[in-house]
């Protein structure tokens, strides 16, 4: 296991000062944000020019890019397309995880079954690996529905988001279930009234998380996804988690 950390971590900043903000912190591992809104980069700007996506992604100041986080917000008839272009961005960087959202509660099962056997399919033309994000407010926030969603999709991995098993309606109970399934993690810490507070004043147990990854053979990143606060200051906190999960490896 590593520790990397998402471009999100300094959202407020244009990607190229976000990469940068990482390597003083002596990140050298990045997960960057391909997201219609909030992203450092949108999947319809990757869509329309590839090679100039290419050219940014590859512009990433030495740090090494571990995944890419990918929400698209296009219609049916060009969702898939944007979703393709990311993968051909992906195979053209050496990169092999990508972090898709689960749709909203209420979508019906079969047609998120449908929808995310159509990215593992499309990922896998570019030899890329979908792991489907835990979310609270979405149809992962149930980690029970989540291995049901990966036994039906050969192939579908899960991005780990633990903040979301505590804070969300799922409440601090085990999701132990979904573990072979982990491609990716993301972390910060967490408490059951508060999504994101001070590393070690919440409830993310970091050794316990990662004594069961490795239990599970898990050999990827363990990616920093602190959003920007007020009341919070950034590079204090990004330093800390970092020395923190190094130490536990």
């Amino acid at each position: 296991m590593y520790v990397a950390a998402t471009t999100r971590c300094f959202a407020n900043l244009p990607l190229d000062a976000a990469l940068q903000r990482l390597v003083d912190l002596e990140y050298s591992l990045v997960e960057i944000m391909i997201h219609e809104t909030g992203g450092h980069l949108k999947p319809s700007l990757v869509a329309a020019d590839l090679e100039g996506a290419i050219q940014t992604c590859r512009d990433t100041r030495r740090l090494g890019t571990i995944g890419y986080s990918v929400d698209i917000e296009a219609p049916e008839s060009e969702y898939y397309e944007q979703f393709a272009a990311c993968c051909r961005l992906a195979k053209a960087t050496k990169v092999i995880a990508l972090t898709v959202r689960a749709s909203e509660l209420g979508t019906p099962f079969n047609a998120e079954v449908e929808r995310l056997r159509e990215l593992v399919r499309i990922a896998s033309l570019d030899g890329a690996v979908v792991g489907l994000l835990t979310e609270a407010g979405r149809i992962t926030q149930d980690p029970v529905t989540v291995k049901v969603l990966c036994d039906n999709v050969k192939g579908l991995g899960v991005t780990l988001d633990p903040s979301h098993f505590i804070f969300g309606p799922h409440r601090g109970g085990s999701y132990e279930q979904i573990m072979p399934y982990v491609i990716h993690v993301r972390l910060r810490d967490t408490t059951k009234d508060r999504f994101q507070v001070r590393v070690g004043q919440g409830d993310i147990e970091y050794g316990r998380l990662i004594s069961q990854l490795f239990k599970n053979n898990y050999q990827r990143a363990l990616s920093v996804d602190i959003e920007p606060m007020s009341d919070l200051d950034q590079a204090a906190e990004m330093r800390k988690i970092r020395l923190l999960l190094e130490s536990l490896l």
